[in-house]
């Protein structure tokens, strides 16, 4: 069986059916910035070597927009009968005013960051070549390198740098009287 169900449809089926598996598809530090309390992390390019992580019974599948849920899905059809994927998944969950779990005080994941990074690093380094000196092409020729290696090699030295920022750490939560890192 695999069909979307709505944020609604699912707060009924965890209420009426607690074996339900919620697992969100997006990467870790997404799920870290927030996620449906009780639903388990499965990056999208991890699901089909954590088959065994999906257990038996109905799998609710989630991401941000619903976009890889429905991709994991997909992947998962052949090996799994009871697939549901949450409509406008967890954005559409915040937007219902349903409770998020949070560990993490950043709002964009790590890979949004270095998009944003890389991606400024390039058009400036072109504007800057084309406008003051053909040598600021290096720059986004490093950049082009860098994310070319880090596609190849799967290891992102800017995300390596960005997860050490404050704003990228788990956040610190008080749990009776004490400081502890969630």
């Amino acid at each position: 069986m695999r069909h979307s169900i709505s944020v609604e449809e699912l707060s009924r089926l965890m209420d009426s059916n607690p074996a339900v598996k919620l697992i969100d598809v997006r990467s870790p530090g997404e799920y870290a910035t927030g996620h449906v309390p009780q639903a388990s992390n499965i990056p999208l390019e991890q699901v089909e070597m954590r088959l065994g992580d999906l257990g038996d019974g109905p799998v609710a599948l989630l991401c941000h927009s619903g976009n890889r849920a429905n991709m994991a899905c997909e992947i998962l059809a052949d090996h799994h009968p009871e697939l549901l994927v949450v409509e406008g998944g967890t954005q559409a969950w915040i937007e219902a005013g349903r409770p998020i779990v949070s560990s993490s005080c950043t709002r964009w994941s790590l890979e949004r960051q270095v998009r944003l990074i890389a991606g400024s690093m390039v058009l400036a380094g072109s504007l800057l070549a084309l406008l003051v000196s053909p040598s600021w092409i290096y720059l986004p020729l490093m950049m082009g390198a860098g994310l070319t290696f880090a596609g190849l090699t799967n290891k992102c030295g800017m995300a390596s740098m960005l997860a050490l920022l404050p704003w990228n750490q788990p956040a610190k939560v008080k749990a009776c009287g004490t400081e502890v890192k969630a």
